[in-house]
Order: structure tokens, then C-alpha cells, then sequence
């Protein structure tokens, strides 16, 4: 195990150096030797290639660096694998994986992802200004290339919902200001800006002003005249397509389309169609995963997964790595460091002997070498969070089974209700309806039909408030209940379940424990994963994470459910930024109107 930089200087201070290491005047730090180049400027694969590497940068790339290797070099025999460049995530929240920021680098630097571009908007609705600044502080620190983009919508939807903290125009230009930001986050509220909000269009311009990026949140399939005055607001970006118009519209439009592939978000194999089969420019194509829970992150993999998943479709494997480096990197404006195997860049190289299944068997980043044959070889200590981040769960009172009772109108025997119906593999439900019966003035749920309860418990400011309602798609087949502080984007607590008694124990469970994910059936606890942090990260090893999250996921299939990554599914219910209905804290709310609805119809 060894120890790496944390930072390198720039190519402004470092090219006196390059240009002394590229002439053969000073030796190089390493050299990687005898390797296939590929450059996804020229979209190429060159052979024999050497590369040699100076404080951390490339200085030289091509047949032959024996003029730059010294007593103090250190050689790298590539013998023949595929030299590329280090893989970057154009979109991704950190707090998806339920671990912190150093804790997700350590899990995928094995997979050869060595840039990536977080919005932390999950702890910005906890903690504010304040928890973006320990992500960010977090993110300065590792031996990657981690970017943070300012959270643009602090609530998501002013209106339909409360969080936990509240961004103003003033925090976002002095967020903008801080060293590893590198534009504003996903600018969900596209309402807002079509219908030009003060607060929304004063985000964007403060964003332009500082000559940053501004990250687009375009969530309905509606592309229409909301679309295009979204995209006459000025974001650049988009990654909510999920159908082969999505990203033929952005594009045309000047934007680029960001292709998903997470933990549950299935949205590459249908968009990429717009290029594998209507041969469409890929420049403006950027990959990305928007969100992974750690159990991907350590078993499947991340980036390396995406850029296989996007070859399996059709591309040709240069294509998909341009989409995952070269594209991203100029998106962002950061051609010059990241993105490319060329002098000047940062060291960011993986060796892998095939570019369809991309084995990682060398990971180097900023010229150090961070993981070999999969596995972490460099030493990057924990980073602990402070207290003020920590039991942020605040429920207010002990909740007991009646306070998931949802009454009837008076003298109904039977109710129709709105149903949240979950669809799987994509963020996006239904608006379902259902006939529900009426037993003792309290409306009843219907196993036959799927129909269970779902609760949003305010746990911010201790009201004591529950929202109930009705959802569809988990297939629950038994008493249970599943509970989670993981609520995006305001981060109140979700409850579904079966059993009202479950739901009330799995809630206070997860007070008990200040926040986390926890499954119950008939008064037993079958499964918890514990995120200490904001309610939202674990203190603990990705390893150990990902276990309990394994645990956890097999406990809701214990239950009946049978729903690809259905945590996933769980923790979106209360994203009242994507149609078509939702649950808040305020009540039932229809994002295709942007509206609070009754329960009842």
C-alpha cells in the first residue's frame, strides 16, 4: 500500500518540466511501455506506444520514450494491453452509494473511474450550504479527479415540498467561488425556468457569469414549448431521456444528452439508437449513472460498467470511451487536464488487455498507480464527518400504528384512489387508480392488486407530520414494511408497507438509529443499513456497506419483491420533480401538473 498526492500543479506550472521530460533533458517519473494508444482524438488505436509521465502529467506519447526513462524511472510493460484514457461519470450524486465521498472513490477507482462530476443536492436538503461544503472539502482531498456542481434546486419544488435546508441565489454564487466546483447542479425546478422564475434564472446567470456549466434536469416527455423555453434558459446538459427522440431533441437543440445506466436506471440502450441506428454525430453523447448504491459499486462495477452496457448496444468501443472521457471532459470545460491519453493531461491511464468487457487491470491516476487487477492497492485513509452532520433525524414523537390510518369519506364503503405505480428500471411512476374498500371508516389496502401504503414522515423539523398514501409495483406479499431517510430529493423519511404496525416499528427504528434504511415483517427487524450521516451516508467501508445493503435488498425479496434494485425505486417516491405523481410532505403531488391532488378522486 502506498500513499498518493492529493493534488498536482497545473500544466501552466508543470510545463517547463513536460517539455525538459519530452526532449530527454529530465528523466520522467514513468513510463508505460509498449502499448496500444487509444487516442479518442483521432479515434484510432496506435500500437507500439510509449507514454512518459512528470509530476503527475503526461509529457510525452509515442513509439519510443527510452530517451525519458532515468535510474529513477519507473517502467510500466503494458506488453500490448490498450492504453485509455481514465473514465469519467458526467452526472452522479455520491450519496446514492450511502457512503461518503472518499469511501466512493475507494470503490471505484478499481473500475477505472478517475474523474467525476457530483451534484450534492441529497445533504445540500439536510445540511445546506454547510454539508456541500464537507462533500466538497471531502472531494478536494482524493487522489482523483472529483467536481462538485453547485445544487441548483434546494427545495426541488418550491411549493410542493419542505426540506431541510433552503439555497438562495447568494449561496450558490458563493459555492461557485470554492476551488473544486465546477458549475451548478441539475436544474430540476424546469418550470421555473420556462415560466422565468426570479431565483431559477438568477442561479443560471450567476453560473454563466462564472464561466461554468450548467447541469440540466428536463424530466418530462413533453417536448413541446416548456422544452424549448428550458432550453433557452441556458442548461446545457440533460440526462432524464429515456426514449430515442430524448436525445435527438437535446442535441439539435445545442445541448448534450447524458446517457444513464445506474443501479436501476436502465436509459442507454434505448437512446443510443439515435446514433447506432439513425447515425447520429456522437460528440454531444456523455455517459454517466446518475445513481449507484454501493452494492453495484463494488460487485458490478461503474463507469466500465456503462461504457460495456453502451458497446453491448451497438457502439463501437472507441465511440463508448469517447463518452465516457473525451466528450465529458470538454462538456465541462476541462479538455486541457482530463478526457484524453495526450502531453499535459493528468496521468488518468488504465491498462486493459480488451475494450468490449474492459477488464481493469492497471488504474493510474495523476501518474500514481491507485489499483491493479481490480483491487485498491493505493492507502486512502477514511475521512470522518463531523458531528453537526449526524443525527438529523427528527421525528418529533414515538409513531404507533394509527398514524398511518387513512380515514374515508364519511360513509364511503368504498374508495377510488390515486395509486403511486412504480416502474421498473426507470425513475418515472404512474398515475395509477384503484377501488379500495372501506372497513370501519379506514380505507383498506388490496394485496391482490399490489396495492400496499406508502408514508412520507417529516423528519427535519420534529411536527410529528405523516402524508399517507397508496403504491403499486413492490408486489409485497406478506406483513412488512420497508423504511428509509433516503427520500430524494428533500429527504424525509419514506415508509411502504403491508402492515401499519411494521411501518410504525421500521420508522422509529431508523430514529433510533439516526437515519438509514431498514426492512421489518411482523415485528422483526430483517435487515438495516445505517446512514449516520445526514440520514443519508454510513460511517463505515464501502465493503461493509455494500454487504448490508445486499442484505437489505434481499430482505424486501423476502417480502415479495421481485423488482430490479427496488430500493432504488423506493427511495424516488418523493422526487416531486419527475412525473408522474409523487408523495411530499404537503401531500399527493401530480408533477405533470406540478400540483397537490387529493388522495380520493
Amino acid at each position: 500500500m502506498t500513499g498518493v498526492p492529493m493534488s498536482i500543479p497545473s500544466w501552466t506550472e508543470s510545463a517547463p518540466r513536460l517539455i525538459e521530460t519530452a526532449m530527454g533533458r529530465t528523466p520522467a517519473d514513468s513510463v508505460i511501455r509498449g502499448g496500444k494508444w487509444v487516442n479518442v482524438y483521432s479515434g484510432e488505436i496506435i500500437p507500439n506506444t510509449d507514454i512518459a509521465i512528470a509530476a503527475g502529467r503526461i509529457a510525452y506519447v509515442g513509439p519510443d520514450a527510452s530517451h525519458a526513462i532515468g535510474a529513477n524511472t519507473k517502467v510500466i510493460e503494458a506488453k500490448g494491453r490498450y492504453m485509455v484514457p481514465g473514465l469519467c461519470d458526467a452526472h452522479m450524486h455520491v450519496e446514492s452509494g450511502m457512503v461518503t465521498v472518499t469511501e466512493f472513490a475507494r470503490a471505484v477507482i478499481p473500475h477505472g473511474t478517475t474523474s467525476m462530476f457530483i451534484d450534492p443536492h441529497e445533504i445540500a436538503n439536510v445540511l445546506g450550504l454547510a454539508g456541500v461544503r464537507l462533500m466538497h472539502d471531502d472531494a478536494a482531498s482524493l487522489p482523483i479527479n472529483v467536481q462538485v456542481q453547485v445544487p441548483s434546486c434546494v427545495p426541488s419544488a418550491p411549493g410542493l415540498e419542505n426540506a431541510g435546508a433552503e439555497f438562495s441565489i447568494r449561496d450558490v454564487t458563493e459555492a461557485l467561488g470554492w476551488p473544486q466546483t465546477c458549475g451548478l447542479g441539475e436544474m430540476m425546478n424546469f418550470p421555473g425556468v420556462a415560466m422565468n422564475d426570479p431565483k431559477m434564472i438568477g442561479e443560471i446567470g450567476a453560473t454563466q457569469l462564472a464561466n461554468k456549466t450548467v447541469g440540466g434536469h428536463f424530466a418530462s416527455p413533453d417536448l413541446g414549448l416548456m422544452f424549448h423555453g428550458y432550453v433557452a434558459g441556458g442548461p446545457a446538459d440533460d440526462h432524464e431521456g429515456t426514449r430515442k427522440e430524448d436525445p435527438v431533441a437535446r442535441i439539435r437543440q445545442g445541448m448534450r444528452a447524458m446517457l444513464r445506466l445506474g443501479s436501476a436506471w436502465y436509459d442507454v440502450a434505448e437512446q443510443i439508437k439515435a446514433v447506432t441506428e439513425d447515425g447520429m454525430d456522437p460528440r454531444n453523447f456523455l455517459l454517466c449513472t446518475d445513481d449507484s448504491h454501493s452494492g453495484t459499486l463494488v460487485n458490478d462495477g461503474h463507469m466500465n460498467r456503462v461504457v460495456r452496457h453502451a458497446i453491448q448496444q451497438g457502439l463501437k468501443p472507441i465511440t463508448a470511451i469517447q463518452m465516457a472521457t473525451l466528450n465529458t471532459a470538454q462538456h465541462f470545460g476541462m479538455e486541457k487536464d482530463i478526457g484524453s491519453i495526450s502531453p499535459g493531461r493528468r496521468a488518468d491511464i488504465i491498462l486493459t488487455s480488451d475494450l468490449p468487457t474492459l477488464p481493469m487491470e492497471l488504474v493510474m491516476a495523476a501518474g500514481e498507480v491507485l489499483a491493479e487487477d481490480g483491487r485498491l492497492t493505493a492507502n486512502i485513509p477514511f475521512n470522518d464527518y463531523p458531528e453537526f452532520a449526524k443525527n438529523t433525524v427528527n421525528l418529533g414523537k414515538r409513531l404507533a400504528a394509527d398514524d398511518f390510518d387513512i380515514y374515508a369519506p364519511e360513509g364511503a364503503a368504498e374508495v377510488r384512489a390515486r395509486v403511486i405505480g412504480v416502474i421498473e428500471n426507470q425513475a418515472p411512476t404512474r398515475a395509477l387508480e384503484a377501488n379500495l374498500s372501506v372497513e370501519n371508516g379506514l380505507v383498506s389496502m388490496d394485496a391482490g392488486k399490489d396495492v400496499c401504503q406508502i408514508a412520507l414522515v417529516e423528519r427535519h423539523r420534529g411536527t410529528g407530520g405523516v402524508v399517507n398514501g397508496f403504491v403499486s409495483g413492490f408486489g409485497y406479499d406478506k406483513p412488512c414494511a420497508v423504511a428509509s431517510t433516503v427520500a430524494h430529493d428533500s429527504h424525509h423519511m419514506i415508509v411502504v408497507g403491508t402492515s401499519k404496525e411494521d411501518m410504525a416499528a421500521a420508522a422509529n427504528h431508523l430514529g433510533k438509529v439516526g437515519g438509514g434504511i431498514t426492512v421489518f415483517s411482523e415485528g422483526k427487524e430483517l435487515a438495516t443499513v445505517e446512514l449516520a450521516i445526514a440520514g443519508l451516508m454510513s460511517e463505515e467501508r464501502a465493503e461493509i456497506v455494500a454487504e448490508k445493503a445486499a442484505a437489505m435488498v434481499a430482505a424486501m425479496g423476502t417480502c415479495g419483491c421481485k423488482l430490479n434494485n427496488a430500493y432504488m425505486q423506493h427511495s424516488l417516491l418523493a422526487l416531486v420533480v419527475i412525473p408522474e405523481i409523487r408523495i411530499s410532505d404537503l401531500g399527493i403531488i401530480d408533477v405533470s401538473k406540478f400540483e397537490r391532488v387529493d388522495l380520493f378522486i
